[in-house]
């Protein structure tokens, strides 16, 4: 079963397209977080960033940018949030591989914001698990 940007992808399902090539497709999100709000996804299906071939990634990052710059020209935003959330628990809600770029206009405006909380690291070995990442690059 395709997942609803892939059948926005095939043209089963309507969407404002705001740029399309072989490879990459940009719509307005349906559901406007601020006014020009846009995903930029890949029209081939990976779930999520992390799956996602180099060289699309590229192509999709690339993508963002210049639209993030033409919201800030075009649209007068004065920020833009763009970022790709990476499985349900990280607030993926489509598994398929998507950047939002969200123009930003006023400080009244809902922000983004993530919020960190301070844990206690005392017991964490910070050496050790640089190591461990380390290890997977």
């Amino acid at each position: 079963m395709k997942d609803v940007f892939c059948r926005i992808i095939d043209k089963e399902i309507p969407s404002t397209v705001i740029y399309e090539d072989d490879d990459v497709i940009a719509i307005l999100d349906i559901s406007q977080v601020t006014k020009g709000h846009t995903l930029v996804m890949p029209k081939e299906h990976y779930d999520n960033f992390l799956s996602c071939p180099k060289d699309i990634m590229h192509k999709v990052m690339d993508v963002a940018q210049r639209i993030g710059q033409a919201q800030r020209e075009m649209l007068g935003a004065v920020g833009t949030n763009i970022l790709a959330n990476c499985g349900e628990i990280a607030g993926q809600s489509v598994p398929h591989f998507h950047v939002h770029v969200i123009p930003r206009y006023t400080n009244a405006e809902n922000t983004f914001a993530i919020t960190m909380k301070e844990n206690d690291i005392s017991g964490i070995d910070m050496p050790l698990l640089a190591s461990t990442i380390k290890e997977g690059l």
